[in-house]
């Protein structure tokens, strides 16, 4: 059973209570730890890791673990947890977590280890071991490579069933996944693929050749990571091979590591999306001068962009001066503009995300959202319509009507565009943020509906 909150926090008062007494029972702990998942256990350490008093309890905890299972609990904490365990650890201790971790996480720690730490493991690895690590570990970050395992099960061209069957059973217990299997050529290029089932009921003679399925979906090692996330979600992927410039199989992403690549890819757009950097850890976690650091620069430059919305009112004083109920309505209606802006700049940025809008889909959409924000410019026109007239008469109201359909229309093809407009100059459209949008639309705003005032107040 998963636990929740309050049960992890009894599991790790329990641990903490036994590892405190004098001798404490490795047999009490072992059973207690045996009884709980992996993720559940590297939770609980991850806490204690973060607190200097607990950390020696965390180790002790670690010790207690198989190798196998220790390197299963690693894999679930955090990048600096790791570090904090593994610089408390010698290099033969080092060496056997690595030896017990998939490859992917392998890789991934080894990166995160300073560069004399790195020779020191590598000089007592076995030379295959070795390679595998460091081509794993050469791969950039973000792209296809640097999340695969090369953990899988690749069946040789021309195997009988029954050959196949054997292949499986020796190589099964190191890979990632047994329930998709891979067929290569002579030269390591990936031919065909087949489920685990399909090798199972097929007759024991059979090629294997001649029951594959040739039609292999596959990345390029280097492609983006998010591309390689939304491939495996959209064909409902196991596993999702990856090969190199020469279609040769070089490894293979699972499912769950997608589905790790796309959480962290929705958070890193939900930060940019707020003006906030990528941060480099959970934000309960991350250092408080990063959390300034991530968040200070966009603030800034907003400060200042919102000093031509100060502009735009020292221009229309005269304006203001003599009709003083416009500046009630002023507020309302820059963040109406604002608001309606966000809500496209959000969908548009959400839609390329996950593909399901492009460059090429721009025309149609802005068809639809001059459609759509008119209609939404006009209902909320009707509804303050009615204030415009308490406050100032028919000719105000007037004002203030024809400015929130402007100012909401202007506003929310600003934020349909933007993003596209990003898109083309490379620029992340993720940029296109919510803070961004309504400052943009506050200076834009503040402009429209002065002029209005000034061109119909005058008129009348």
């Amino acid at each position: 059973m998963a636990l929740n909150d309050e049960s992890l926090q009894e599991l790790k008062a329990e641990l903490l209570d036994e590892l405190g007494k004098e001798v404490p029972s490795k047999s009490v702990l072992s059973l207690r730890l045996a009884e709980t998942r992996s993720a559940d256990i590297g939770e609980v350490l991850e806490e204690m890791i973060e607190d200097d008093e607990e950390l020696p309890a965390a180790l002790a905890l670690l010790d207690i673990l198989s190798a196998e299972r220790a390197a299963n609990v690693l894999g679930y904490l955090p990048g600096e947890s790791q570090l904090e365990v593994v610089g408390k650890l010698d290099d033969s201790q080092v060496l056997k977590l690595l030896e017990e971790m998939g490859s992917d996480e392998r890789a991934d720690l080894f990166n995160l280890l300073n560069e004399d730490r790195r020779e020191a493991l590598l000089r007592r690895m076995a030379h295959r071991e070795r390679e595998d690590l460091k081509r794993l570990a050469s791969y950039e970050e973000g792209t296809a490579g640097a999340i695969m395992t090369s953990d899988y099960v690749s069946i040789a061209s021309g195997m009988t069933v029954s050959q196949a069957m054997m292949r499986v059973r020796q190589t099964a217990p190191d890979a990632e996944t047994v329930y998709q299997l891979y067929i290569l050529d002579s030269d390591g290029q990936l031919i065909g693929t087949m489920s685990l089932r399909q090798l199972m009921v097929a007759r024991p003679g059979a090629i294997v050749d001649d029951i594959m399925i040739k039609d292999v979906i596959s990345t390029r090692v280097d492609s983006a990571q998010e591309d390689v996330a939304r491939i495996v979600a959209k064909y409902d992927l196991l596993a999702l091979p990856v090969i190199d410039a020469d279609e040769r199989m070089v490894g293979i992403v699972t499912h769950d590591d997608a589905m790790d690549v796309a959480e962290s890819e929705a958070t890193e757009d939900f930060h940019k999306g707020m003006s906030i950097g990528q941060l480099e850890d959970g934000v309960s976690r991350v250092k408080l001068w990063s959390l300034y650091r991530k968040r200070v620069f966009w603030l800034v430059l907003l400060v200042f962009a919102n000093l031509f919305s100060g502009a735009g009112i020292a221009y229309f004083e005269e304006t203001i001066a003599a009709q003083v109920a416009l500046v009630f309505f002023l507020p309302l209606l820059i963040g109406s503009g604002g608001n309606a802006g966000a809500q496209a700049a959000t969908l548009m940025v959400r839609g390329m995300a996950t593909g399901d809008v492009g460059v090429k889909d721009w025309g149609k959409l802005l068809g639809r959202e001059l459609l759509v924000a008119g209609s939404l410019g006009i209902t909320m026109a009707i509804a303050v319509t009615p204030i415009g007239i308490m406050r100032g008469g028919e000719e105000l109201a007037m004002v203030v009507a024809l400015s929130m359909v402007t100012i909401v229309l202007f506003g929310s093809l600003l934020g349909m565009c933007l993003p596209f407009v990003l898109e083309r100059f490379k620029v992340d459209p993720a940029t296109a943020s919510a803070p961004l949008v309504t400052t943009l639309i506050d200076a834009s705003g503040v402009v429209i509906y002065f002029s209005i005032a000034t061109l119909l107040l005058t008129g009348l």
